[in-house]
């Protein structure tokens, strides 16, 4: 408490220099930083006890609400704020909302430092009288920058005024400040395929009672600086909002797809893109390079550099001169301030040009020449004049009927989201080859060319969008590097799901994006033929983390899916064309050729079993860690296991023969004869050449003692495969395999039950062994698919990525045991569903309580 008092004095004192030295204005803000300044001293020290979990779990619970991840779908239905419920909720107490999921406080400004003078948190009322959402309607000149960078996100705003239909469904009109005012607003957004309702309270960041970030020209008109807000929380702090492209706010204000051009490097074709933007209702716009030295610099044309001007017209114009006529190509543009800075060369406002165009052209193209920011000049001149155009093609939904009842065209859209999952999905480009393959495949199909293409050729954009990167600023994620690549399929290839390494070995891309870049999106527009193409997006480096969406924007019917395999198992129809070259070909099973075998088997399950003749978890655990030995980890501790388990078995053998345990070791011999002879069996089951050593790795029958582990060794002597636990198989495991054959959920197994899960076990270590080429006991999560499907399991990128991700290790290895439950788990509830799907519609329906039972007992 003293402290406190102590700083506070000093304070003070700092603020009775200030009022001596300057105006009391200035003297309160002194006073104001100086107070700032003492609480992020005392929250710096905090910080230092718990680092960091505070912001981390406010960030988690916006994005939780926002729904910007799958990882955050299930979120808890309290966390979802209904604009509609809390404002009448508010109504009711009297109250103003309050948000707490975005507080008045630094931590919504920024998430790297702490401001540098005192923010004071106000709503309108308290910033000026009689606030309106809008003052006569809302324009260009209600959006105004402050102190942010976030030029992008107005320039964005800017253009979204220019279309009501667009605007409205981004800045809902059902509230304001005087008709049920409760202090809380609300905003829609496209975000990833989604649009998403975004709830916010009206305190604003001011300073000296001035809004501090987007303003209106009008002091009390505040639509605009409640949007920046909004979108501010969108992605977690206003800070989050720093540097940008206008494409990135162009699309989550209209859900559609952004691409640019140098024009110093224009297509040829590029004023026939315009103009089928323009009919389309894209919103477009284009720049001049900014001038280092001088800000928003005049050219002698009267052009602004660094300066985003609106496309409002794209046309071909009728000409006629007395030397000849024809139609020339034109295109009108605007300068969003709006006022006489225009361009004054050829075909600007009341040039000579004009008088070559005819009267009824001039009216059906709405020329007029009022000093309102808005001329019209030649493509060619564009070209030469300015140097970037970015085209904004909104999504079919965007367009109204009216609109397309008056001749607006709409694209055609297909999407699909998909994540890169270190070691099972995020193979990196085509650099990478060996991994190349495992990323996430999808395949269009383009049956009709463009309806005005000579060449017969199908216009297409592919847009990939990394998700969740900006919002995860504040936790050191920047953008990945991401493009994609574009392949023809013939009829064969569509047979292949997924496209293994064989297919990119000998094919090259017809189409790519036409780099690999940090940004948000990656778009390209391509003309191809009709017919089949795959599209591979993927980041530059492999096992790079991301989730991502993937679009395909296309003039006529496009057709898409992603080229994933079906789930299910048994055996594959075609080996050789399965991913990733020629699977090894387990062996069918065949009969036993010995009958004693089934009498050694039976032998064996009765002496464990004991009087109720089935086999719960503990004793299949006994029987697996005696069996496998040899292939548990090589430590002290696994030896007194080793140990323990014949001790444990003997006892079940004398009981069996009639007998009383002796010392003589003969006991042991019968245990050790009746597991090779079962050993034998499961081996005959699944190869009948195979030695029992090499399916179940047990040695002689005598050999009762483990090597131990020796640290001046550096060959394979102490390479420990196989499990990761000296403990032997877990308890889980061995529940697992139970569950997965215990048709009666009794908790234990029969003599048939029994014999197929060892028949099982013993497979699924062959697979196992194929694919552990090092002999490390652990595979690595490239080859999980391949190495499920060798045993018998198809499994689509989906599943991959979650099987990875709970039983992978952190550099995405995956240990013999979790191979052995990923097995158990995929064939259990495959059996769960397939029993409800009697029809084989690949539907099935459960009651909460069927589930619930079903899910927990596996």
């Amino acid at each position: 408490m003293d402290e406190i008092k102590g700083f506070f004095k000093q304070a003070g004192k700092e603020f009775l220099n200030a009022a001596g030295d300057a105006a009391m204005g200035a003297a309160k803000e002194v006073m104001g930083s100086v107070i700032n300044e003492i609480f992020i001293k005392k929250e710096a020290e905090t910080k230092r006890i718990l680092p960091s979990i505070k912001n981390m779990r406010v960030v988690s619970k916006r994005t939780q609400l926002l729904g910007e991840t799958a990882a955050y779908s299930h979120r808890p239905r309290q966390d979802i704020q209904d604009f509609d419920t809390i404002r009448q909720q508010c109504l009711n107490s009297g109250s103003l909302f309050e948000d707490p999921l975005f507080p008045a406080s630094d931590e919504s400004l920024m998430f790297s430092r702490r401001p540098d003078r005192y923010i004071e948190w106000l709503r309108p009322h308290e910033i000026c009288d009689d606030p309106q959402f809008f003052v006569e309607g809302y324009s260009r000149f209600d959006v105004q920058q402050g102190e942010l960078g976030d030029c992008w996100l107005l320039a964005a705003a800017a253009n979204l005024t220019q279309d009501s239909n667009l605007f409205f469904r981004v800045v809902p009109p059902d509230q304001s400040f005087e008709e049920n005012y409760a202090g809380i607003f609300h905003f829609r957004f496209w975000q990833y395929g989604k649009w998403v309702d975004v709830v916010i309270d009206d305190r604003l960041p001011t300073s000296r009672g001035e809004l501090m970030y987007m303003h209106s020209a009008e002091r009390n008109e505040f639509w605009s600086a409640l949007l920046e807000k909004a979108y501010a929380k969108l992605h977690g702090s206003y800070e989050a909002l720093k540097g940008g492209s206008t494409c990135e706010a162009m699309e989550d204000f209209t859900g559609g797809v952004t691409e640019w051009y140098d024009l110093k490097e224009a297509p040829q074709n590029l004023f026939s893109i315009l103009a089928k933007a323009a009919e389309r209702n894209s919103m477009m716009g284009c720049s001049l390079e900014a001038d280092p030295n001088v800000l928003e610099a005049e050219t002698p044309e009267g052009l602004i550099r660094g300066h985003a001007y609106s496309i409002t017209k794209v046309c071909m114009i009728d000409i006629a001169t007395p030397n000849r006529q024809g139609k020339i190509p034109m295109i009108r543009l605007r300068n969003p301030w709006g006022n006489e800075a225009e361009w004054n060369g050829p075909w600007s406002d009341g040039s000579p040009e004009w008088r070559y165009i005819p009267d009824d052209q001039k009216h059906e193209i709405g020329l007029n020449f009022d000093r309102d920011g808005e001329f019209w000049m030649s493509f060619q001149d564009f070209l030469h004049y300015f140097e970037r155009v970015e085209i904004c093609n909104l999504s079919p939904d965007s367009l109204t009927e009216s609109q397309q009842n008056d001749g607006k065209r709409k694209w055609e859209m297909s999407m699909f989201e998909g994540e890169w999952t270190p070691g099972v999905t995020a193979g990196g480009c085509r650099n990478f080859l060996e991994t190349f393959w495992h990323n996430p495949q999808y395949v269009i199909t383009l049956e009709d060319p463009d309806e005005e293409d000579d060449d017969g050729k199908c216009t297409v954009i592919v847009a990939l969008m990394q998700k969740n990167r900006r919002s995860k600023r504040n936790l050191g994620m920047e953008c990945l590097t991401i493009g994609f690549a574009i392949y023809h399929l013939n009829e064969r290839d569509l047979q292949v799901r997924p496209q293994g390494l064989s297919f990119f070995k000998y094919r090259s891309s017809v189409a790519r994006s036409p780099h690999f870049i940090n940004t948000r999106e990656v778009t390209a527009r391509f003309k191809l033929p009709p017919g089949h193409y795959l599209i591979v997006p993927s980041t530059f480096d492999p096992n790079e983390e991301g989730e991502f969406i993937i679009r395909v924007f296309s003039e006529t019917q496009n057709n898409m899916e992603e080229n994933d395999d079906h789930v299910g198992y048994g055996d594959s129809e075609d080996n050789d064309n399965r991913p990733g070259g020629l699977y090894p070909n387990m062996p069918s099973p065949v009969a036993p050729p010995v009958d004693p075998q089934k009498e050694a088997l039976a032998r064996l399950f009765k002496c464990v079993a004991g009087a109720d003749m089935e086999v719960d978890w503990m004793e299949l655990k006994r029987i697996l860690d005696h069996s496998l030995r040899d292939e548990l980890p090589i430590t002290t501790t696994n030896l007194e296991t080793a140990t323990n388990v014949k001790e444990n078995l003997a006892p079940l053998m004398a009981q069996e023969n009639g007998n009383v345990p002796n010392t003589n070791n003969n006991n042991e011999l019968d245990v050790g004869n009746i597991l090779n002879s079962i050993v034998s069996l499961l081996c005959g089951l699944c190869n009948k050449d195979n030695s029992v050593q090499e399916m179940f790795g047990l040695d002689d029958q005598n050999n009762t003692t483990q090597r131990l582990y020796d640290p001046n060794r550096t060959d394979d002597y102490n390479s420990q495969v196989m499990t990761a636990t000296p403990e032997g198989f877990s308890k889980d495991i061995c529940r697992s395999m139970v569950a997965m054959l215990d048709v009666d959920k009794s908790g234990k197994l029969g003599l048939e039950e029994f014999e197929a899960l060892l028949t099982d076990i013993a497979k699924w270590k062959a697979v196992f062994k194929i694919y552990d080429v090092h002999q490390t006991g652990r595979i690595d999560g490239f080859q999980l698919r391949q190495a499920l499907n060798s045993a018998g399991y198809h499994l689509n990128n989906r599943i991959l990525n979650a099987l990875v991700h709970r039983y992978g290790s952190r550099d995405g290895k995956i240990a013999f045991d979790d191979f052995l439950m990923c097995a158990v788990k995929i064939k259990t509830f495959i059996d769960i569903f397939k029993d409800k799907d009697t029809e084989n519609t690949e539907t099935a329906t459960f009651t909460m309580d069927e589930w619930i039972e079903s899910t927990i007992y596996s």
